[in-house]
């Protein structure tokens, strides 16, 4: 615990240890309803999003900050992921939560470790094509922290929607006994998803960077008008962010919110729109339901959360 002692003045009712048995103990005195929010820390208004909804809707909150190297490939930015601890510490404190564990590696994976955790059909396209691997590291760490956390509600944001309906199958198949609960994308006032990895950008790759949200909207307003035509609505979004000449995207999609699959018949069912595209070095993601209303917690929750 020494290292935590620089910062003992400014954590009152924040609990924190990087000590997965310690944790343990510490949760398991707490008492009523609990929620619980993941993140790899460099927090932003997004995350403390989600702990204002698990504040509002538990008796406690508990925390984990681990940028969690299993989900990184070999050529991604494990070594040059912001780590803003300070900060972090003191913005878990101010947003009430009670009790955070903030472990290292060698804690997570200790000597001897074997044990992964695949999911198979929801992780093939998408980020998962793009990304081998990642979604077993995902859904690895992800469930050990619901074994040390025992939450009765999990909070996700929608940004990261495959990983939410990752984790909404990992979580049904394993049993576990938790309600995901999916909050709304927070947004700059330009319409950017908020980020840890906008901190990378540049002020022109900043400014260029509101082009993804401009294009979900375009097909947003394509779809309201009546298209429902998959080439379509794709295009629509891609015409806007092709425009952009610091835009370089990697795909544009329209899936099933609940299973993934690739729409390819029209259909008035909801569906959800996902593009990648890198500007600069990073690779930034978002995402919307459509129609635009469902972009909901509610709605969230029921199409790609509920278990």
């Amino acid at each position: 615990m020494q290292r935590w002692n620089l910062l003992t003045k400014a954590i009152f009712r924040l609990k924190v240890t990087d000590n997965p048995a310690e944790f343990q103990a510490l949760r398991r005195a707490l008492k009523g309803r609990i929620g619980a929010v993941y993140t790899m820390g460099a927090l932003h208004e997004g995350h403390l999003s989600l702990v204002s909804r698990a504040r509002a809707e538990n008796d406690a909150v508990v925390a984990t900050l681990f940028v969690n190297p299993t989900q990184f490939a070999q050529n991604e930015d494990l070594s040059r992921y912001p780590r803003t601890l300070e900060h972090d510490l003191e913005a878990f404190e101010r947003a009430g939560v009670s009790l955070l564990l903030t472990p290292t590696p060698e804690t997570m994976y200790p000597s001897g470790y074997q044990t992964s955790i695949t999911v198979e059909k929801v992780t093939q396209g998408l980020e998962g094509a793009h990304r081998p691997g990642h979604f077993v590291g995902v859904a690895t760490v992800v469930a050990k922290l619901f074994n040390l956390t025992l939450p009765d509600r999990a909070y996700f944001g929608q940004k990261d929607a495959q990983q939410v309906v990752v984790v909404r199958q990992m979580a049904r198949d394993l049993n576990f006994p938790l309600e995901i609960i999916v909050c709304p994308t927070v947004r700059e006032a330009d319409g950017l998803a908020m980020s840890s990895r906008n901190a990378f950008l540049t002020a022109p790759q900043r400014q260029a960077a509101s082009v993804l949200y401009r294009g979900l909207q375009a097909a947003g307003e394509v779809y309201t008008r009546g298209e429902r035509a998959t080439a379509r609505l794709i295009d629509a979004a891609y015409q806007v962010i092709a425009a952009e000449p610091l835009a370089e995207i990697d795909y544009i999609a329209l899936n099933d919110p609940r299973t993934l699959a690739p729409i390819v018949e029209a259909t008035d069912a909801p569906v959800l729109l996902s593009l990648v595209a890198r500007i600069g070095t990073p690779r930034l993601l978002d995402n919307c339901l459509l129609p635009l209303e469902l972009n909901n917690l509610q709605a969230l929750t029921r199409l790609l959360g509920g278990t």
